[in-house]
């Protein structure tokens, strides 16, 4: 191993250890919280987070264990099964983050007719159609045995070496699956989010209006106020890019070299770097450990949620409850020395014994 590939396998340990965490953090707020299971975008995050968890034990480590051997990792039929899987869970959670997109537009878009028109069935159709697709390339890839090692990615995936017999069957196959899968995934982003940011912005431009009025109406308002309501505006507005931008930067950024490199490896005549391979591959794996807190753990109610089972968990822990236990001692012994200094002391009093009084001066 040299020092690329250390650096290599010690990112790809990062990226499985952070998206086993968050994933499985996700999945818990899920089973606790009826809330989120009540709503619509839940079953596609839900979708989404059961397909991350999958990649990161099963092709994941199968990766960082091709990076340390630096060789195939298990036999040739594991890898073809790991293989089916990495086509299968990276189609499927690119076309459900195009499915929460969907969902966030109409969401925006027709906010009184929301829960008319999405729907717990048309979701699970809509997952429906994400699984068919998925199966539907990942199984003829493997049916065709287009699925194995590849060196220059360090894991099992679609291999161009095992599909040279197929020629041009395996390049129309390879583009159609991109093509339909990240290309179109894309597209949905940036039209539906790109509508949301329209319409957000939109919102955003009538309250200004209305806050404008506001203030003009009011002439003896602070300065500091008035300009604490121009800030606050323009934070809204802030607020509503970054968000799109998250969403389809992260998905731009960790999957585009990946698809790009895919491409270019069908049709170029030289060789490609296999560091830059793994690194591409790692940027795709990140998207499965970024995923939840893009989609998930910094929304309000996945935090609410968050806060209630760490609250439940630090008061049932031995460690709190012989801290509780402290606190209370130490408690108990200030009320018990407070009382004492409360009490005066008798020796100073007089006292009257039997068969004898105190004389008085005359």
């Amino acid at each position: 191993m040299d020092a690329a590939d250390i650096v290599a396998s010690v990112l790809v340990l990062g990226i499985i250890i952070v998206s086993l965490l968050s994933n499985v953090v996700v999945l818990i707020c899920f089973l606790y919280d009826p809330e989120i299971r009540k709503q619509v975008p839940g079953l596609f995050i839900l979708n989404l987070t059961f397909c991350n968890l999958l990649l990161s034990v099963s092709s994941m480590p199968l990766t960082l264990i091709g990076l340390i051997t630096t060789g195939q990792p298990g036999g040739s039929d594991f890898c073809q099964i790991v293989g089916f899987l990495d086509t299968f869970l990276t189609t499927n959670s690119m076309l459900s983050m195009a499915a929460l997109s969907i969902d966030r537009w109409v969401a925006v878009v027709f906010p009184l007719s929301y829960h008319s028109r999405i729907r717990h069935r048309d979701a699970v159709l809509a997952l429906a159609y994400t699984w068919i697709h998925s199966l539907c390339f990942s199984t003829v890839a493997t049916c065709r045995s287009w699925v194995g090692y590849h060196h220059l990615y360090a894991s099992c995936t679609l291999c161009n070496v095992r599909a040279r017999a197929a020629g041009t069957q395996f390049i129309i196959f390879t583009v159609a699956l991109h093509s339909l899968t990240f290309l179109l995934t894309l597209i949905v982003l940036c039209v539906t989010y790109l509508k949301v940011l329209k319409v957000a912005r939109f919102h955003c431009k009538r309250i200004d209006v209305i806050t404008m009025q506001t203030l003009l109406l009011l002439v003896d308002i602070h300065p500091s106020v008035r300009q604490k309501c121009l800030d606050e505006q323009r934070q809204r507005r802030q607020r509503a890019i970054k968000k799109i931008s998250t969403f389809i930067g992260t998905f731009v950024v960790c999957f585009t070299p990946y698809v790009i490199t895919r491409i270019v490896e069908l049709f170029s005549p030289w060789p490609i770097s296999p560091h830059w391979g793994v690194l591409s591959k790692c940027l795709a794996y990140s998207k499965a450990a970024s995923d939840p807190f893009v989609y998930s753990l910094l929304r309000h109610q996945y935090r609410k949620t968050c806060n209630l089972l760490a609250n439940k968990v630090l008061k049932k822990s031995p460690l709190n409850s012989s801290s509780l236990r402290m606190e209370n001692t130490a408690a108990r012994c200030q009320n018990n020395s407070n009382t004492t200094n409360n009490i005066q002391p008798t020796a100073n009093k007089p006292v009257c014994r039997e068969g004898h009084r105190d004389t008085l001066p005359g």
